[in-house]
């Protein structure tokens, strides 16, 4: 179904905002928006919503399955005002978000939908699910000029790193269980980067609940919810493999040129499963088996 606002989906889409899975794919251009989508639909989202400008439009195939809400993707903070506002109008669902070209991975997913994966995490007694946002790139760059391509995809099979997140409420001491993560492009061309977006971590899976706030660092306003473990074991973790930092470098300008191949020598060919992040610890089960 086709929604002229957010305002116009929040208030009749009911049925939608109502139980959840819910998933928001937030489009900023035209690319790759339909694979974006079928990966979130076979993924097990009972419902997936794209925000995005008025002229995008979709097969009819996925019309029928997908609520598609004309939005102004470009103004500033409007992804977090978007979040925020399902948030609001929907407490109690668990809810994912995410850009087009980003897809979400779990442990086993491919034999365990994402339904199976919070049920899981709801009975370890946790609201959050931490993900770790993991750069593709093309691997031939004159073939495919803005770094995407699905067939030819690569990652960093290394260089990620963490770092104690400081708490300034506590004269910057690290915060418990929480980390500010590492790597990829925004680490090996960190200089066409700025410093507040060279981050990978992001809360983008979890159960919403009155008065909880997205913030602009894609943590939570609740910050039990930002940890990567409870108190007694680690949990799962999922992984988003995103062409979003890919595509931000070859359209801008002073990296664009600066940048002639993202290879390097711990560059692997994405294999499209999640066992390969698995191995490559770029995400881990928890307890989960």
């Amino acid at each position: 179904m086709r929604y002229t606002s957010l305002a116009q989906f929040l208030g009749t889409a009911k049925e939608a905002l109502a139980k959840g899975p819910l998933a928001v794919i937030f489009a900023e251009d035209e690319v790759e928006i339909d694979t974006t989508l079928r990966h979130h639909l076979r993924a097990g989202f009972r419902d997936v919503v794209l925000l995005a400008p008025p002229e995008i439009t979709l097969p009819p195939a996925l019309e029928a399955q997908v609520h598609q809400v004309d939005h102004d993707v470009h103004a500033e903070g409007a992804l977090f005002a978007a979040v925020n506002s399902i948030i609001e109008a929907a407490p109690g669902i668990w809810l994912f978000y995410g850009y087009n070209g980003e897809y979400l991975f779990h442990p086993f997913c491919e034999t365990r939908n994402v339904r199976e994966l919070i049920a899981f995490h709801t009975e370890e007694r946790r609201e959050a699910l931490l993900t770790y946002v993991i750069d593709l790139y093309a691997g031939d760059l004159d073939q495919f000029p803005n770094a995407v391509s699905l067939e030819d995809a690569h990652l960093d099979k290394s260089g990620y790193y963490a770092l104690g997140r400081p708490d300034p409420e506590k004269q910057n001491h690290p915060k418990d269980r929480q980390l500010d993560f590492f790597g990829g492009l925004r680490w090996r061309f960190e200089e066409h980067v700025p410093f507040e977006r060279r981050k990978i971590d992001r809360i983008c899976l979890f159960r919403t609940k009155p008065g909880l706030r997205l913030r602009p660092d894609y943590t939570l306003s609740d910050e039990e919810m930002n940890t990567y473990a409870c108190p007694w074991h680690n949990n799962i973790t999922t992984a988003l493999a995103s062409f979003r930092t890919a595509k931000a470098l070859r359209s801008n300008p002073g990296s664009r040129f600066a940048i002639r191949d993202f290879r390097w020598r711990n560059t692997v060919m994405f294999e499209w499963h999640s066992q390969q992040l698995m191995d490559l610890g770029l995400m881990e089960p928890g307890q989960w088996f």
